[in-house]
């Protein structure tokens, strides 16, 4: 058994997989960032059906969303350069962490864009069409009505989509990013004990998925709270 699978190398181990953990959490919660900024204006031109530019954001949204994100890393890290490289912009040497992070973003944004848009169209216009009547502008109604409500029913699929993207980091040692999978591979590569650093780096990625769904219900209870005014 002990050739097999040691328990003592899982704790050996760990202080070398955490000290990479402040990368994978780095590139999740920028990711969501750029995720929840971009996928917001993408959510706002397919709800007002802007022309040309709604039809452009349907098919990102297709694209992003129907392929794998270690194929539209690679895109990313090698098709980027050599376009921008036409406009005098050579980003070849850039960290390999800004592609990582841009490729993670654009993805969140894809999956957040339907979210916002689901979350924003499910308030009943009827609540916007009262604003209206007691002397309300179109952006108070949104600020005071709508977004508060849209947000609420967002955070449910907010929380899934962040857990995802924190499994999904895993494959960011594609390019050479040593997060704490990366770190994993590392360590099994030059230990040869590799099935005790995948389970450390299991033990670490089970306990950050937990934190997060526990903080994401924390906070929509307590969105709850403020919005419906049930909370304390």
């Amino acid at each position: 058994m002990g050739d097999f699978f040691d328990p003592r190398l899982v704790i050996v181990y760990f202080p070398g997989l955490l000290s990479r953990l402040h990368i994978t959490l780095l590139l999740v919660f920028i990711a969501t960032l750029i995720g929840i900024t971009f996928g917001t204006m993408i959510a706002f031109i397919r709800i007002y059906k802007i022309p040309l530019v709604n039809q452009i954001a349907a098919v990102y949204i297709s694209f992003m969303r129907g392929t794998p994100i270690l194929v539209q890393m690679f895109i990313i890290y090698y098709g980027l350069p050599r376009i921008l490289v036409q406009v005098g912009l050579d980003i070849n040497r850039w960290d390999k962490m800004f592609f990582v992070i841009m490729t993670y973003g654009l993805n969140m944004a894809a999956f957040m864009a339907e979210i916002i848009r689901a979350a924003i169209l499910s308030v009943p216009i009827g609540q916007t069409e009262a604003a209206y009547s007691v002397g309300m502008t179109r952006k108070q109604a949104f600020s005071r009505i709508v977004a508060p409500q849209a947000l609420l029913a967002a955070m449910p699929s907010l929380g899934i989509n962040m857990v995802g993207l924190l499994q999904d980091s895993s494959i960011a040692f594609s390019l050479g990013v040593i997060d704490v999978m990366g770190k994993a591979k590392v360590i099994g590569a030059s230990s040869y004990h590799t099935l005790e650093a995948y389970t450390g780096a299991a033990i670490i990625f089970l306990a950050l998925c937990i934190l997060l769904e526990k903080g994401c219900s924390i906070v929509e209870r307590r969105l709850h709270g403020v919005i419906i005014g049930d909370g304390r």
